[in-house]
């Protein structure tokens, strides 16, 4: 029996903006070992997402020399185009961006937000900072899902940009039922429990 169908009671929720990947518990690669992806696009011209819970080491000030004075957490989006800068937010009326589920908003005016950052006219839970993004080239997160890789959840957007990083996983498999909560708490690598 392949044990990844064992551990997935089956998942029906398809791929989508504003859902939610999961990585399986026993994912291997570096870059989504117990990540959490938000998409914001997918279709058929492939995906893209921002991974939720991983907190970078980097300074404002070390992508945005002007503010280098401006405390804010800097979250790895994913391995593709990591010299770009990206924006999950909550505030439409003054950066603007694509909504992506309900009161998420995607990208918006890079001016806008160094001056709000820069006046302290914000409120931290309202955005998100990302250096690169996460993406699939058409049809490759589908071959992922069939291959058990990824669980698609949707998770309350209210709690999307508010979840403390190290609890982001767990937090999401709650959101996949009953039959999963047992995931949550697998270890890593089961050969060494």
């Amino acid at each position: 029996m392949d044990f990844l169908n064992f551990i997935k009671p089956g998942n029906t929720i398809q791929p989508g903006a504003g859902k939610l990947l999961i990585a399986e518990p026993f994912l291997q690669d570096n870059n989504f070992s117990r990540s959490v992806v938000l998409l914001c696009e997918h279709g058929e011209e492939g995906t893209v997402g921002f991974i939720l819970n991983h907190l970078t080491e980097l300074t404002l000030g070390e992508l945005l020399p002007d503010l280098s004075f401006i405390k804010a957490d800097i979250y790895e989006g994913g391995p593709v185009q990591t010299d770009t800068l990206h924006i999950l937010h909550r505030i439409p009326d003054v950066l603007g961006g694509k909504e992506i589920c309900q009161g998420i908003y995607w990208g918006g005016s890079y001016d806008i937000l160094q001056e709000i950052l820069h006046d302290n006219t914000y409120k931290p839970e309202n955005i998100r900072l990302f250096v690169g993004y996460t993406g699939w080239s058409p049809g490759q997160l589908d071959k992922e899902l069939e291959e058990g890789s990824w669980f698609v959840t949707e998770m309350p957007s209210a709690s999307l940009l508010q979840a403390e990083p190290a609890n982001v996983w767990k937090e999401a498999i709650s959101f996949l039922g009953k039959e999963y909560q047992y995931l949550a708490n697998m270890p890593i690598n089961p050969q060494l429990n």
